[in-house]
């Protein structure tokens, strides 16, 4: 097999790391089983930034090393997969399969872009289309093929305008990426770092907290990122004249009707998801944890009376490579933190560090790092111990670091090959006008450093107010 020479670089990179730890005599203060855990830590994360290989295969092979070795137990390897939010996302896929099946969400974006009468207000409306799907669909590359066919209707009825496709072209997978923060199940990264926080600090983070906390930074990021999209690819002839999008058009491009009385199906699928979703924010009235009720709607949706899908076509919309992606990386996570590797990587820090100052980092880090490690989840999995890690450390609340770094995390705008949504958008089917990489890099010039300073507000400024303190000593 030929390398190339970022792929060679890596290697060495790597190699070069584990041999440093098998000497005898360095890094003092280090185990054996936490030299492993950095060996096969190291090897991983350069195995995810440069090998020709799937993720999950890298992952896999990561825990398997780690138990072969002794650092993991077999039981803990394999109870990572059957944990709660594991089941929580795998029932939250069969609901969504539901709900697509039946055409909600195109009746919803229907109902809400048709009302559009300038470019702005399209603009927003549509932002908030999006926003409103990450409650119905848990994966931001299910949401954007999702949304495809609402785009491509779109695109159809401004054909004329062809900067105005353009920048929807970009403000599709803009949105959807920002917008998953507002619910856990927005992505598996989120769902990591739960594990994370749960494991390293007895914290837990339930969908209501969660949402909470979540929401009103999606809400904000969104329509920032919706004015510098419309800002950065449009002049200001494009932006006047009106719009009219007609549901003939948004219809050519559906398979179900977006308009018209709810039918029977869509009845029963909207009043089972809204029921769903209250419980989940209710967990603290009724104590039932948020995968069962989960559960619950997923036998619902597939039974043979009340279901729209059939529950092996729901199980089918199940992304099993990356259940098992995060299950292996939150066994490596586990090891690295139980072996003390984790602990000796920040014991170096220095101390004094305003909390300001360390959350700063945190972010900056967090949102470069899509152009190292393109895997959301495989971000999370590397920075997320490490800062809870190091917040303890710095007298900061790891809840609040963690929380900080994975927002953050949810910025990978840079290059079409950074993020699923941003490929599908760069390459839309029919021929239909797209942006071109440097119009994704003027935007992502401007919204980085944009949403990176939103986070690190809402971590010293918001969230605190909504029961989540940058100290650590601050805490009830």
């Amino acid at each position: 097999m030929n390398l190339s020479l970022r792929q060679t670089v890596w290697l060495c990179l790597a190699l070069s790391a584990c041999a440093v730890l098998a000497v005898p005599g360095t890094a003092p203060g280090l185990g054996g089983e936490a030299r492993l855990t950095l060996a096969v830590f190291a090897l991983a994360t350069c195995a995810w930034i440069a090998a020709p290989v799937d993720d999950t295969y890298i992952a896999l092979g990561a825990g398997l090393a780690l138990t072969v070795t002794g650092v993991l137990s077999a039981d803990t390897l394999f109870a990572t997969l059957g944990d709660a939010t594991v089941w929580l996302l795998i029932c939250a896929f069969v609901l969504a399969a539901a709900v697509t099946r039946t055409g909600l969400a195109g009746r919803a974006a229907a109902f809400l872009v048709t009302g559009a009468r300038s470019v702005r207000q399209l603009v927003h409306l549509t932002t908030a289309a999006l926003v409103v799907t990450a409650f119905a669909v848990p994966a931001t590359s299910g949401r954007a093929a999702l949304a495809l066919p609402v785009f491509l209707a779109l695109a159809r009825s401004l054909a004329d305008r062809r900067r105005l496709v353009v920048m929807l072209a970009l403000l599709f997978p803009t949105v959807i990426l920002l917008s998953a923060v507002a619910t856990l199940i927005g992505a598996g990264a989120h769902l990591i770092t739960v594990g994370v926080l749960l494991e390293q600090t007895g914290e837990s983070i339930g969908f209501a907290r969660w949402l909470v906390l979540g929401l009103p930074l999606a809400v904000v990021s969104s329509h920032l990122a919706a004015e510098a999209v419309l800002l950065t690819t449009t002049r200001r002839e494009d932006r006047r004249g009106p719009v009219k999008i007609t549901l003939d058009a948004l219809q050519e491009h559906s398979a179900t009707p977006v308009s018209g009385p709810l039918s029977p199906p869509e009845q029963r699928c909207l009043l089972l998801l809204c029921t769903v979703v209250v419980l989940w924010c209710a967990e603290a009235l009724h104590g039932v944890s948020p995968a069962v009720v989960a559960l619950i709607g997923a036998v619902v949706a597939s039974s043979p009376a009340l279901g729209t899908v059939r529950m092996k076509d729901g199980l089918r919309s199940v992304p099993w490579p990356m259940l098992l992606f995060m299950a292996a990386t939150t066994a490596m996570g586990v090891a690295l933190v139980d072996s003390g590797a984790a602990g000796w990587l920040v014991g170096g820090m220095p101390g004094g560090v305003p909390p300001w100052a360390f959350l700063a980092v945190v972010v900056a880090v967090s949102t470069a790092a899509h152009l190292v490690l393109q895997s959301r989840s495989a971000r999370s999995s590397v920075l997320v111990p490490l800062v809870v890690a190091a917040a303890a450390g710095a007298g900061v609340n790891p809840v609040a670091a963690a929380l900080a770094s994975t927002a953050a995390a949810g910025f990978c705008h840079t290059l079409p090959a950074s993020a699923k949504p941003v490929a599908l958008f760069a390459e839309p089917p029919d021929g239909v006008p797209t942006f071109a990489p440097r119009d994704l890099l003027r935007l992502s010039a401007v919204l980085a450093p944009l949403s990176a300073a939103l986070v690190l507000l809402f971590a010293l400024v918001v969230w605190p107010l909504l029961g989540v303190p940058v100290l650590l000593e601050s805490q009830p």
